[in-house]
């Protein structure tokens, strides 16, 4: 196991686990998650942890032209079902993402250290919200890191309360990606719900070539 020190570089991530595990310890400033996210590395953990630090093998991602809408959510776009802004609540998009109870999951990596972190990135402009919302009422939405200088959004956290809330914006954040010429969203790990919009597996080795 890999200890930081006091400066932010990181070790090769060909040296993580089996899991991914990189490194511990360390701390969330700017510089060092900046560093973190350009390496293809991110913090996880919980309250009763140090600082983790991972980049897992296999790196789940979606190539913003092969987002799959299913003919349901276009049906839902046409309609105008929510209305989607971005920045406009980050905080109150972190705080959700960290409260709102998951299956098969207890408490949130979302610790309080790493919700003031998170603010301080959206406050130099790194970090990005996305907020959806239903008759005035916040429903759901995402935040991420914002790599401009390499294509990348590494995607974060999302939350929803009503059905299809958090794909409404996950749709929505693509096609804005889009525009920007955004060509990859770091989704992290493998789950269902991202594999359903298209998102898929590739080697860690293929994901750094990319942000390299």
């Amino acid at each position: 196991m890999y200890i930081l020190t006091d400066s932010i570089q990181f070790p090769p991530v060909t040296l993580a686990d089996a899991n991914g595990l990189l490194a511990i310890g360390g701390d969330l400033s700017v510089d060092r998650l900046l560093e973190a996210y350009h390496n293809g590395i991110f913090p996880w953990y919980d309250e009763k942890q140090p600082i983790l630090w991972y980049s897992p093998d296999p790196r789940m991602v979606l190539f913003t032209p092969e987002l799959r809408v299913s003919k349901s959510m276009r049906q839902l776009i046409r309609k105008n079902k929510f209305e989607v802004t971005f920045n406009k609540a980050f905080d109150s998009v972190v705080q959700h993402c960290a409260t709102i109870k998951r299956p098969e999951q207890e408490g949130t990596w979302i610790t309080n250290d790493m919700q003031k972190a998170y603010k301080k990135l959206h406050e130099q402009g790194h970090a990005i919200s996305v907020e959806v919302w239903e008759q005035s009422a916040l429903v759901g939405g995402l935040y991420g890191i914002l790599l401009e200088d390499k294509k990348v959004f590494c995607g974060e956290s999302m939350f929803s309360k009503v059905s299809n809330a958090s794909k409404y914006g996950f749709i929505t954040l693509v096609e804005w990606l889009i525009k920007k010429e955004i060509q990859l969203i770091d989704c992290q790990v493998y789950t269902d719900h991202l594999a359903s919009l298209g998102a898929r597996e590739i080697t860690r080795a293929a994901f750094i070539k990319y942000l390299k």
